[in-house]
């Protein structure tokens, strides 16, 4: 078959929904930007104010630094429907390409606040970077077949399931992090070997045609991917989030124990506003969809059929614990992740 892909692109060409981490580069930049960000940690302020310099009135200024993806509706519908504001908080939502930029903005106080997928988060938290998980973000739906994400084959592949899976080759956005840990986790449990499965690093909007010349065997995509594949007569054969464990819990808002410490009373709004914001997406499907176009350059003519991931109003612990288990499992870690660590 073939696959044919278009996406709306955004400043300098770029794609507008993007992955949640960058490529081989960005990582390389992202060894050096944490490793400064752990000299701007120690010298910065963490961006909030002390209790001698804010009255109880006075509206505060915050940045968050966020990715265009469907994850982060929640604070956006948040910030229009004044669940922030009514608690003095003024967002600027800052967009970015991903946790290589967010996580030392927020380390150094240039963002008070960050969102990022967990095994991430896990992996700095190994690293002694000092971040802390202070709201819920986008979680699996928990049902196969029905989740945000899934893996995907061209038709006609003779790949039904995630045992198939052994052996074959598997497109993922960034090598050791998230994707490759949860398909790993899937094909274990549906008896596979894990170990067999080859990945390759490509970004979203380039896997559909690396399935179409046969580069790779499959692809690990996320919405609006996943339904622009589905569209396309590609084949979702297994969801890697939902399969890996119960109630994934996918990614989260975070911010540094410098904030934690010297601004706790404006940490405490944050994550109040978060969870209203939270609740509000999963109790209105379709504003969640409207948003979107608000931020990102998905098509009008996709909105509709997307599927959303869940938004909970709680962090599942157990599956940040099982992320941090696949992690060590998988040898993304020389240690085993403290999940205690990332939280208050």
């Amino acid at each position: 078959m073939a696959f044919a892909f278009a996406i709306h692109t955004g400043l300098a060409g770029r794609p507008t929904v993007v992955g949640r981490i960058g490529s081989t580069m960005m990582r390389r930049k992202l060894a050096l930007l944490l490793s400064t960000a752990l000299l701007l940690t120690a010298c910065g302020d963490g961006g909030g104010q002390s209790a001698d310099s804010r009255s109880a009135d006075a509206t505060r200024k915050i940045t968050v630094g966020v990715i265009p993806i469907l994850d982060v509706a929640p604070i956006y519908l948040g910030v229009q429907k004044g669940f922030f504001s009514e608690r003095k908080l003024e967002v600027k939502l800052e967009l970015a390409q991903g946790g290589a930029a967010i996580v030392p903005a927020v380390l150094s106080g240039q963002f008070q606040f960050g969102f990022s997928n967990n095994t991430s988060l896990l992996l700095a938290q190994t690293r002694g970077l000092p971040l802390k998980i202070v709201a819920p973000g986008s979680s699996s739906t928990g049902t196969p077949g029905k989740d945000f994400a899934g893996v995907v084959v061209p038709d006609g592949s003779p790949i039904k399931s995630s045992t198939d899976l052994s052996g074959k080759s598997v497109a993922i956005n960034t090598l050791n992090n998230i994707s490759d840990t949860v398909v790993r986790e899937a094909v274990r449990k549906a008896g596979g070997d894990p170990r067999s499965v080859k990945f390759v690093e490509l970004p979203f909007p380039e896997m559909p045609a690396a399935l179409a010349n046969g580069r790779v065997d499959a692809a690990f995509v996320v919405e609006p991917f996943l339904t622009i594949a589905r569209n396309q007569k590609g084949r979702d054969i297994a969801s890697a989030y939902a399969e890996a464990t119960p109630n994934l819990s996918v990614a989260t808002y975070f911010t540094s124990d410098q904030l934690i410490k010297s601004d706790p009373e404006l940490v405490k709004a944050f994550t109040e506003a978060m969870v209203k914001s939270q609740e509000y997406a999963a109790t209105h499907p379709d504003e969640t969809r409207q948003v979107l176009s608000t931020y990102t350059s998905i098509g009008a003519e996709i909105i509709p059929t997307l599927t959303l991931p869940a938004f909970p109003t709680q962090v599942n612990r157990e599956s940040v614990q099982a992320l941090a288990d696949m992690a060590e499992r998988d040898g993304l870690v020389t240690k085993p992740p403290q999940v205690s660590a990332l939280f208050q």
